[in-house]
Protein backbone atom coordinates (compact mmCIF):
# COMPACT_ATOMS: atom_id res chain seq x y z
CA UNK A 1 0.00 0.00 0.00
CA UNK A 2 1.37 3.41 -0.93
CA UNK A 3 -0.01 5.01 2.25
CA UNK A 4 -2.76 7.12 3.72
CA UNK A 5 -3.24 10.81 2.96
CA UNK A 6 -5.20 13.04 5.34
CA UNK A 7 -6.70 15.92 3.35
CA UNK A 8 -7.64 18.97 5.44
CA UNK A 9 -9.43 21.67 3.45
CA UNK A 10 -12.62 23.66 4.03
CA UNK A 11 -13.49 23.61 0.32
CA UNK A 12 -15.73 20.56 -0.21
CA UNK A 13 -15.38 20.41 -4.01
CA UNK A 14 -11.60 20.62 -3.69
CA UNK A 15 -11.60 17.80 -1.12
CA UNK A 16 -13.63 15.60 -3.44
CA UNK A 17 -11.40 16.32 -6.44
CA UNK A 18 -8.19 15.67 -4.52
CA UNK A 19 -9.61 12.51 -2.97
CA UNK A 20 -10.47 11.20 -6.42
CA UNK A 21 -7.00 11.99 -7.77
CA UNK A 22 -5.23 10.36 -4.84
CA UNK A 23 -7.39 7.24 -4.87
CA UNK A 24 -6.65 6.84 -8.56
CA UNK A 25 -2.96 6.92 -7.66
CA UNK A 26 -3.56 4.11 -5.18
CA UNK A 27 -3.60 6.01 -1.89
CA UNK A 28 -6.03 5.64 0.96
CA UNK A 29 -7.62 9.00 1.71
CA UNK A 30 -9.28 10.52 4.79
CA UNK A 31 -10.82 13.97 4.44
CA UNK A 32 -11.49 16.67 7.03
CA UNK A 33 -13.44 19.91 6.62
CA UNK A 34 -11.45 21.72 9.32
CA UNK A 35 -8.35 21.55 11.47
CA UNK A 36 -10.50 20.71 14.48
CA UNK A 37 -11.91 17.72 12.59
CA UNK A 38 -8.43 16.31 12.25
CA UNK A 39 -7.60 16.99 15.90
CA UNK A 40 -10.75 15.14 16.93
CA UNK A 41 -9.65 12.09 14.94
CA UNK A 42 -5.91 12.27 15.42
CA UNK A 43 -4.00 10.23 12.80
CA UNK A 44 -2.29 7.10 14.11
CA UNK A 45 1.47 7.45 14.14
CA UNK A 46 2.39 3.95 13.10
CA UNK A 47 0.67 4.17 9.73
CA UNK A 48 2.51 5.24 6.61
CA UNK A 49 0.73 8.57 6.20
CA UNK A 50 0.97 12.29 5.60
CA UNK A 51 -1.27 15.35 5.90
CA UNK A 52 -2.22 17.53 2.97
CA UNK A 53 -3.11 20.78 4.64
CA UNK A 54 -4.81 23.96 3.44
CA UNK A 55 -3.32 27.19 4.82
CA UNK A 56 -6.32 29.53 5.01
CA UNK A 57 -9.23 28.00 6.89
CA UNK A 58 -11.86 29.35 9.26
CA UNK A 59 -11.04 28.55 12.90
CA UNK A 60 -7.61 26.99 13.22
CA UNK A 61 -5.52 27.80 10.14
CA UNK A 62 -3.11 25.28 8.61
CA UNK A 63 -0.05 26.73 10.36
CA UNK A 64 -2.00 26.76 13.68
CA UNK A 65 -2.80 23.09 13.21
CA UNK A 66 0.86 22.38 12.42
CA UNK A 67 1.80 23.98 15.76
CA UNK A 68 -0.85 22.02 17.67
CA UNK A 69 0.21 18.70 16.14
CA UNK A 70 3.81 19.47 16.99
CA UNK A 71 2.82 20.16 20.61
CA UNK A 72 0.96 16.84 20.66
CA UNK A 73 4.14 15.08 19.56
CA UNK A 74 2.82 14.09 16.14
CA UNK A 75 5.47 13.17 13.58
CA UNK A 76 3.11 12.75 10.63
CA UNK A 77 4.66 14.80 7.78
CA UNK A 78 2.72 17.80 6.47
CA UNK A 79 2.48 19.08 2.91
CA UNK A 80 0.86 22.52 2.69
CA UNK A 81 -1.44 23.47 -0.13
CA UNK A 82 -2.63 27.01 -0.64
CA UNK A 83 -4.57 29.16 -3.06
CA UNK A 84 -2.48 32.20 -2.22
CA UNK A 85 1.13 31.59 -1.25
CA UNK A 86 2.92 34.30 0.62
CA UNK A 87 6.60 34.05 1.33
CA UNK A 88 6.37 34.64 5.08
CA UNK A 89 3.95 31.73 5.58
CA UNK A 90 5.97 29.45 3.35
CA UNK A 91 9.17 30.17 5.25
CA UNK A 92 7.47 29.84 8.64
CA UNK A 93 5.83 26.48 7.89
CA UNK A 94 8.93 24.97 6.29
CA UNK A 95 11.06 26.13 9.22
CA UNK A 96 8.54 24.47 11.54
CA UNK A 97 9.14 21.21 9.72
CA UNK A 98 6.64 21.08 6.84
CA UNK A 99 7.76 18.80 3.99
CA UNK A 100 6.55 20.98 1.15
CA UNK A 101 4.46 23.99 0.21
CA UNK A 102 2.38 23.75 -2.97
CA UNK A 103 0.21 26.36 -4.65
CA UNK A 104 -3.24 25.54 -6.07
CA UNK A 105 -4.04 24.58 -8.73
CA UNK A 106 -1.58 21.75 -8.41
CA UNK A 107 -0.89 19.13 -11.08
CA UNK A 108 -1.37 15.48 -10.13
CA UNK A 109 2.30 14.82 -10.85
CA UNK A 110 3.41 17.61 -8.53
CA UNK A 111 1.02 16.47 -5.84
CA UNK A 112 2.04 12.80 -5.98
CA UNK A 113 5.71 13.73 -5.99
CA UNK A 114 5.33 15.86 -2.83
CA UNK A 115 3.35 13.10 -1.10
CA UNK A 116 5.90 10.44 -2.08
CA UNK A 117 8.69 12.60 -0.69
CA UNK A 118 6.80 13.18 2.56
CA UNK A 119 6.12 9.46 2.99
CA UNK A 120 9.70 8.47 2.31
CA UNK A 121 10.91 11.16 4.76
CA UNK A 122 8.57 9.65 7.32
CA UNK A 123 10.03 6.20 6.67
CA UNK A 124 13.58 7.50 7.11
CA UNK A 125 12.68 9.33 10.32
CA UNK A 126 10.99 6.21 11.65
CA UNK A 127 14.05 4.07 10.93
CA UNK A 128 16.29 6.64 12.62
CA UNK A 129 14.02 6.63 15.67
CA UNK A 130 14.10 2.88 15.97
CA UNK A 131 17.90 2.94 15.59
CA UNK A 132 18.03 5.54 18.33
CA UNK A 133 15.76 3.52 20.57
CA UNK A 134 17.87 0.40 20.18
CA UNK A 135 21.09 2.35 20.91
CA UNK A 136 19.48 3.90 23.99
CA UNK A 137 18.55 0.44 25.17
CA UNK A 138 22.21 -0.61 24.82
CA UNK A 139 23.43 2.39 26.83
CA UNK A 140 20.98 1.39 29.56
CA UNK A 141 22.86 -1.93 29.89
CA UNK A 142 26.10 -0.21 30.92
CA UNK A 143 27.04 -0.16 34.60
CA UNK A 144 27.47 3.34 36.13
CA UNK A 145 31.27 2.96 35.88
CA UNK A 146 31.13 1.77 32.25
CA UNK A 147 28.92 4.72 31.51
CA UNK A 148 31.56 7.09 32.93
CA UNK A 149 34.24 5.40 30.83
CA UNK A 150 32.00 5.67 27.75
CA UNK A 151 31.51 9.41 28.36
CA UNK A 152 35.24 10.00 28.69
CA UNK A 153 36.24 7.84 25.70
CA UNK A 154 33.90 9.68 23.34
CA UNK A 155 35.28 12.98 24.55
CA UNK A 156 38.68 11.91 23.26
CA UNK A 157 40.35 10.95 26.54
CA UNK A 158 43.01 8.24 26.44
CA UNK A 159 43.07 5.34 28.93
CA UNK A 160 45.72 6.99 31.08
CA UNK A 161 43.67 10.19 31.47
CA UNK A 162 40.52 8.20 32.18
CA UNK A 163 42.29 6.16 34.84
CA UNK A 164 43.55 9.35 36.46
CA UNK A 165 40.16 11.00 36.34
CA UNK A 166 38.33 7.99 37.78
CA UNK A 167 41.03 7.19 40.31
CA UNK A 168 41.63 3.71 38.96
CA UNK A 169 44.28 1.82 36.96
CA UNK A 170 44.79 1.82 33.20
CA UNK A 171 44.25 -1.90 33.20
CA UNK A 172 40.80 -1.50 34.77
CA UNK A 173 39.95 1.19 32.25
CA UNK A 174 40.98 -1.13 29.41
CA UNK A 175 38.69 -3.83 30.78
CA UNK A 176 35.80 -1.33 31.07
CA UNK A 177 36.53 -0.04 27.60
CA UNK A 178 36.31 -3.56 26.22
CA UNK A 179 32.96 -4.07 27.99
CA UNK A 180 31.63 -0.78 26.66
CA UNK A 181 32.52 -1.75 23.07
CA UNK A 182 30.96 -5.19 23.53
CA UNK A 183 27.74 -3.93 25.07
CA UNK A 184 27.36 -1.07 22.59
CA UNK A 185 27.97 -3.57 19.76
CA UNK A 186 30.62 -1.44 18.07
CA UNK A 187 34.02 -2.46 16.79
CA UNK A 188 35.79 0.90 16.63
CA UNK A 189 36.17 4.14 18.51
CA UNK A 190 34.70 6.00 15.54
CA UNK A 191 31.50 3.95 15.78
CA UNK A 192 31.30 4.61 19.48
CA UNK A 193 31.68 8.36 18.96
CA UNK A 194 29.03 8.43 16.25
CA UNK A 195 26.67 6.52 18.57
CA UNK A 196 27.26 9.08 21.31
CA UNK A 197 26.60 11.85 18.79
CA UNK A 198 23.42 10.18 17.60
CA UNK A 199 22.21 9.99 21.20
CA UNK A 200 22.99 13.66 21.77
CA UNK A 201 25.58 12.80 24.44
CA UNK A 202 28.22 15.05 22.91
CA UNK A 203 27.68 18.77 23.11
CA UNK A 204 29.07 20.41 19.98
CA UNK A 205 31.57 22.36 22.12
CA UNK A 206 33.28 19.36 23.69
CA UNK A 207 35.39 18.62 20.61
CA UNK A 208 37.07 22.02 20.49
CA UNK A 209 38.51 22.15 23.99
CA UNK A 210 40.87 19.20 23.25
Amino acid sequence: MPGLVHVVDDDASFRTAIERRLKLAGYDVATYASSQDLLDRLPREELQSCILLDVQMPGLTGPDLQTRLHELGSTVPIVFLTGHADTATTVRTIKAGAEDFLTKPVSSAQLIEAIERALSQQQIAREQRSRLDSRRALVALLTPRERQVFDLIVRGKINKQIAYELGTTERTVKAHRHQVMEKMQVSSLAELVSTAQLLGMLDPESGSHG
